[in-house]
């Protein structure tokens, strides 16, 4: 992503591209012959993690596109006097990219994480929206903190075998940045896009908010009321942190 379509957010160059922007850019990626790039998704908590965890600080850092999934990070844009207007998550990223690729025909996917179920319902659901895009692998690894090296060597065999254009990564954050990060250029494929929880969002396992909620930036809300044990912490320690900063960096500019 060209640094002048970024904005400084607390150190970290999140995109001001639109969404259709953001898709013609990778769009333009998946046709060229060059190594992969990667796509992560910036919020709140993601940038508050990575303050502490160089490794993932990298990752963002270096990502070839870094998107305002959060609406804190629109929130940010608006308090430093940005342009950052509206967010792109990683489901708008999915979506509208399948749809131009359905479209154009003859891509390849590879979807990395997540269950054997909710890979099999991936699979019969993108038959059924995207038919012109080719299911090329699915594989569910370990569930566990760290990978070996065993287990990054067949990831990374399983998906350079089927050679697929795009390599869908929904792992848990920043797990999945971490890995990308280390192991992007021993992939052959054309775009790495990490997206955590889009598995789950596309198939149904775990519902989206309602419209209203995404439209007000309180998506976060009816997770937190199902899921408090797991995202209390996000949203009332790491939030009111990076706001706070967000706060003094206004201050003193």
């Amino acid at each position: 992503m060209k640094r002048d379509r970024c904005e400084d957010i607390l150190g970290f160059p999140v995109t001001t591209c639109t969404l259709n922007e953001c898709i013609d850019e990778i769009a333009s990626w998946i046709r060229s012959e060059k190594e992969a790039r990667y796509l992560v998704c910036a919020n709140p908590h993601s940038l508050e993690k990575a303050r502490s965890d160089p490794l993932f600080r990298r990752s963002l850092l270096e990502a070839d596109m870094l998107t305002p999934d959060g609406a804190g990070i629109v929130l940010a844009s608006r308090i430093l006097k940005g342009s950052i207007r509206g967010r792109v998550t990683g489901s708008d990223i999915f979506r509208e990219l399948s749809r131009r690729l359905d479209r154009e025909g003859g891509y390849r996917y590879f979807f990395l994480g997540s269950t054997e179920e909710n890979l099999f319902r991936i699979r019969e659901k993108m038959k059924r929206e995207f038919p012109r895009i080719k299911i090329a692998g699915t594989y569910s690894p370990p569930f566990k903190e760290n990978f070996s090296d065993e287990d990054t060597r067949a990831m990374v065999e399983i998906v350079n075998r089927v050679q697929p254009h795009v390599l869908w990564v929904g792992m848990t954050a920043p797990k999945q940045e971490k890995w990308i990060h280390s192991h992007k250029k021993k992939l052959d494929v054309r775009f790495i896009g990490a997206v955590g929880a889009v598995f789950d969002f596309y198939t149904g396992t775990v519902k989206r908010s309602h419209p209203w909620f995404l439209e007000h930036g309180l998506e976060w809300l009816p997770r937190l009321v199902r899921e408090p044990g797991r995202l209390w912490g996000r949203n009332f320690i790491s939030h009111p942190k990076f706001l706070l900063r967000v706060a003094k960096r206004r201050i003193r500019s």
